[in-house]
């Protein structure tokens, strides 16, 4: 199943790196990360994809990677295929050896060449379509790419442009298959046309990436109104702090490839 579909059982992680203050950086200011606490989290991260049912897969953090832990930009993974991206930030290729290693026990594999650029934070899978941002990380030959992959599997892409953040999964994800947690107005939504489309609380524009897993939704629980909202909708709302990871222009996707055996 496409990364972060409910059926998901296995997640691949990577270690916070030492380096991780030294991330890259767009939209923010850069302030502290706390290391010790931002390996905390990212140890009760894991522990509750644990308790939700699924293998989990640590790769070892390397300290000359400040962004390893993002695992979910080097990486698509497909029904039958694991697409190794190739990073819009230049600093971030050399992430793709170590996730290439493991996902080669699960999938045949594939990647995206020069001058392509694509970011597994851009591409959000809602059942068998591949909403695919065009982002300051993605470029429209990485989008073309995906989709010659892609496609011959059963796959729909259809482009988002991508102008109030980082990445697509900044400012959208699924719920379910019929609907999306969004702060529209950091894409254009018009491809996003036939989804149900729950907005943020406008106080909370940062709000927009959760981690579907099962019948489960974890979010940060910074955004407690947004949250509410979640909530109401019958979602069963798992509140998982990852605070120091926001300060890397980061939240709960990009931590993990979720997956189907």
């Amino acid at each position: 199943m496409p990364e972060h579909d409910k059926t998901a059982d296995v997640a691949v992680l990577r270690g916070v790196s030492p380096a991780i203050g030294r991330c890259e950086l767009t939209y923010l200011e850069r302030e502290p990360i706390a290391l010790d606490r931002a390996v905390a989290q990212h140890s009760a991260y894991a522990s509750l994809l644990r308790e939700l049912g699924l293998s989990v897969v640590e790769i070892p953090a390397d300290p000359e990677l400040p962004d390893c832990c993002f695992v979910e930009d080097v990486a698509v993974v497909l029904d039958g295929l694991a697409v190794l991206t190739r990073p819009g930030a230049e600093s971030r290729r050399g992430e793709i050896a170590a996730v290439e290693e493991v996902l080669a026990r699960f999938r045949p594999l594939a990647h995206v060449e020069p001058p392509a650029t694509l970011e597994g934070g851009d591409v959000l899978a809602v059942g068998r379509t591949l909403f695919v941002g065009r982002s300051p990380r993605t470029n429209a030959a990485g989008v073309d790419r995906l989709r010659t992959l892609a496609e011959p599997l059963g796959y729909q892409v259809v482009t988002v442009p991508v102008t109030g953040c980082l990445h697509l999964k900044s400012a959208v994800t699924a719920l379910d298959d019929e609907r999306v947690l969004a702060n529209a107005g950091w894409i254009d939504p018009t491809p996003l046309r036939g989804l149900e489309i729950v907005p943020v609380a406008p106080e909370e524009p940062g709000a927009a990436n959760v981690l579907r897993v099962g019948g489960a939704v974890v979010a940060h629980p910074g955004f407690p109104r947004t949250l509410e909202r979640v909530a109401a909708r019958g979602y069963d709302v798992r509140p998982l702090d990852v605070s120091e990871f926001l300060k890397a222009e980061a939240a709960l996707t990009c931590k993990s490839l979720l997956f189907r055996r």
